[in-house]
């Protein structure tokens, strides 16, 4: 449950997310390297959350097969 005093579609929105298997993952990285990847993904007209995901998949998939 959110904190505070959280309206209907908040607690909707974290429902659908939680059952849908949906997380957050927070981690530090240096402003520059942000700023470069946002851009990156603005020009190339991809989410930012999509790209992590794929370079996530394809880094998890190389490291099963070897």
């Amino acid at each position: 449950m959110p904190k505070g005093s959280p309206t209907p579609q908040t607690i909707a929105s974290e429902k659908y997310q939680k059952k849908a298997g949906y997380m957050t993952k927070g981690f530090k990285i240096k402003r520059e390297v942000a700023e470069r990847f946002e851009q990156a993904c603005e020009k190339a007209g991809v989410s930012q959350a999509a790209k992590i995901t794929e370079l996530m998949l394809a880094f998890a998939e190389e490291q099963e097969r070897d």
